[in-house]
């Protein structure tokens, strides 16, 4: 990426927080200088007494190659390429650093706060990188992207740590392109719509999973190369999968070569500790009072959508934004000028960003990672909303894995678990996140989560996916819950594949494939996610049965039918209240043998027949099997249908009689209404 000079303009909106592309006037570019091909350095270190470029090049000496001040505070100097390639290491370009000497008369060595490319952990070194001269093959999927609506669209998230989800046999990470080899296919043939990849920025320990970052610029080293991670996003575009990254604006470690006390004083960081650190963490909180810093994570942002065309971001840890005493006791924070704990910069900063991507890039999606009940998160900011486009429904979380931990004999008491949250599912653009948070640090994994024997866990994990499925809101699913994995989830490791030689693990993939393709091809459960339009309840407060039933509908009022039941009883028989007349259809059963079940289920057409029930105009009796979910196409009547005109002279052919909404399949013969019948 070559260097851009940086107009008067361009550094007044750094120092403002407004400069989106601030990583084109900071950090190392190639350039050309009276035909000489060099490389420009800036920093920005305004409390440095002096800032010299060391690397193996010079020696890592202080003293060859100082940069020069200039009146903003940034830091400049030019080497040819000549100069940096001497002695450059044999495993890639050279590696270099910035050595920065401190009011306090101490040097500290640092990474490139906006250097583009790491060396390997341990290593901690900025690698020269140029961005430039990539071909992207991608043109038809981003033309595509913009016209795309995802409110309207199927999103269904395969959240993955590419650390862990395949490994060599002796236990090394597969690159980028060895992902993009293995993991695109097993994407496709499982049917999600995006992948979300943890945290690909640099950092320096594993065990952070990636959100203590370093190179906030820099596609980790463990995989690849810079370049190899763009190919990965190519091929995933290429494709028809959507590439999503977590992001972590909140906070940044402590580590010697990253930003911590970056030129001596608290530069990134606010420096009284109740305002800049979070102890919890053991990690510096961004202060989003300086221009700069707010200018150094929106051009964060926009690169990796600009640079590596990455289709949205996950912002971690909003909470910890918005809030002062995040995570922090009285007396360890201080609050606003008003009183109050809200951040009101963060507040302002994440507005800014939201309005400038969604401006800037066309279909991407902006998704909040927030845990408490911060209003209209997903509004817009015009409206005085933060502006985000989706909303992890942290609440619906944390309710329903608490409900399927409770023995199925113990579930009605806890009847409000599974029901509360349509009482604010349309407040926000939702995603249902069944995320690495919950199956690590003791939670189970979510088949482990499920009480009961073998085959009652492997039961409610089906029905659990079922209804998550059919719940309003966009999904996501870590890696490993297609298959069941067993245990927790261990970054150091791959998973356990293995699982798929055994029973029941395969019949779980095959029920979570099948589950993908059918919420694909069923606009009636993603079209209308955001309001009672797409969304009524059939049965809802059968506590003592634990079962309930509700339609979800498109946008041109087609309808399935989703029965859950969350007990080990089965019913034979269940009674369903219809607000119109017509067919159902067993579309999907989390019971069939197939998926490992006991394969009870609705064999044919039944008719909703005239006569109240739980104060509807019409019911059906369906089977409900033990732990289990069942869909339906509910192909209803009007109230009251139209009298067929009469019949006119026929000798241009039979008039069309009206068509009911959904007919029987090709091939079938018309049954009578009958009683489901039993396998």
């Amino acid at each position: 990426m070559k260097y851009h000079p940086p107009t008067a303009e361009d550094r007044t909106l750094f120092h403002q927080g407004a400069n989106r592309r601030a990583y084109e006037m900071l950090g190392a570019h190639p350039c050309l200088e009276n035909g000489v091909k060099k490389w420009h350095f800036c920093l920005w270190a305004p409390n440095a007494k002096r800032v010299a470029l060391v690397g193996g090049f010079n020696g890592w000496e202080s003293n060859r190659n100082p940069m020069q001040k200039q009146y903003d505070g940034t830091w400049e100097v030019r080497l040819t390429e000549e100069e940096l390639w001497k002695d450059a290491p044999a495993d890639g370009a050279p590696v270099y650093k910035y050595a920065v000497l401190g009011q306090d008369e101490l040097w500290r060595m640092k990474a490139d706060p906006f250097g583009m490319a790491s060396e390997l952990r341990p290593n901690t070194a900025s690698r020269l990188c140029d961005l430039d001269g990539y071909a992207w093959g991608d043109e038809a999927w981003m033309a595509a992207r913009a016209t795309v609506n995802p409110y309207v669209s199927a999103v269904n998230i395969y959240e993955v740590h590419l650390g862990s989800w395949r490994r060599h046999e002796d236990g090394s990470f597969l690159t980028y392109l060895e992902l993009a080899d293995q993991l695109i296919p097993y994407v496709l043939e499982m049917g999600y719509t995006h992948i979300e990849l943890m945290p690909v920025m640099e950092h320096p320990l594993d065990m952070s999973w990636g959100y203590q970052v370093t190179g906030f610029y820099a596609p980790t080293a463990r995989y690849g190369s810079p370049g190899e991670f763009r190919a990965f996003v190519d091929r995933c575009h290429q494709a028809g999968i959507g590439v999503l990254l977590d992001w972590v604006p909140a906070h940044f470690p402590r580590d010697e070569a990253g930003l911590y006390r970056l030129d001596g004083t608290a530069l990134y960081s606010h420096p009284d500790p109740r305002r800049g650190e979070i102890a919890q963490w053991g990690t510096m909180l961004f202060d989003f009072a300086r221009g700069e810093v707010c200018s150094f994570l929106l051009s964060n942002a926009c690169f990796w959508l600009e640079v590596y065309h990455a289709d949205g971001l996950r912002v971690d840890a909003v909470s910890s934004l918005l809030y002062y005493d995040f995570c922090k006791e009285p007396g360890q924070w201080l609050p606003n000028r008003y009183g109050g704990r809200e951040n009101l910069d963060a507040i302002q900063f994440l507005r800014r960003l939201n309005e400038t991507v969604y401006h800037d890039f066309a279909g991407v999606m902006m998704v909040a990672e927030e845990s408490s009940a911060y209003p209209m998160v997903t509004a817009p900011t015009y409206l005085g909303g933060l502006g985000f486009g989706f909303k992890w429904n942290m609440g619906w979380m944390n309710d329903i894995l608490f409900y399927i931990r409770k023995d199925s004999v113990y579930r009605k008491y806890h009847h409000e678990k599974l029901t509360f949250s349509l009482f604010y599912a349309f407040s926000e653009n939702y995603i249902l996140p069944l995320s690495h948070d919950e199956v690590v640090h003791g939670k189970h994994s979510l088949l482990d989560k499920n009480p009961g024997d073998l085959w009652q866990k492997f039961a409610g994990l089906r029905a659990l996916y079922g209804y998550t499925m059919a719940h309003p809101g966009k999904k996501l699913m870590f890696m490993g819950g297609e298959f069941a994995h067993f245990i927790e989830w261990k970054y150091d490791d791959q998973l356990d594949w293995f699982l798929l030689t055994y029973d029941r693990h395969p019949q779980v993939k095959h029920c979570v494939q099948t589950l993908n393709l059918l919420y694909k091809n069923s606009p009636a459960l993603y079209e209308v996610d955001t309001s009672w339009d797409g969304f009524q309840w059939i049965t809802a407060n059968d506590s003592d049965n634990s079962v309930i039933a509700f339609l979800r509908m498109d946008r041109q009022n087609h309808a399935v039918l989703c029965v859950i039941n969350f007990t080990t009883v089965f019913h034979p028989i269940y009674r369903l209240g219809l607000p119109l007349g017509g067919t159902l259809r067993e579309l999907f059963n989390t019971d069939r043998a197939e998926f490992g079940g006991s394969d009870q289920y609705n064999a044919w057409e039944i008719t909703a027949e005239e006569g109240e029930f739980n104060s509807f105009p019409f019911h059906a009796d369906v089977c409900v099997p033990p732990l289990s979910c069942c869909y339906f196409t509910y192909g209803r009547q009007s109230a009251a249908p139209p009298v067929p005109p009469p019949l006119e002279d026929t000798s241009e052919g039979s008039p069309e009689l009206p068509a009911t909404a959904a007919e029987a399949a090709p091939g079938d013969k018309p049954r009578p209404a009958s009683a489901p019948k039993l396998r």
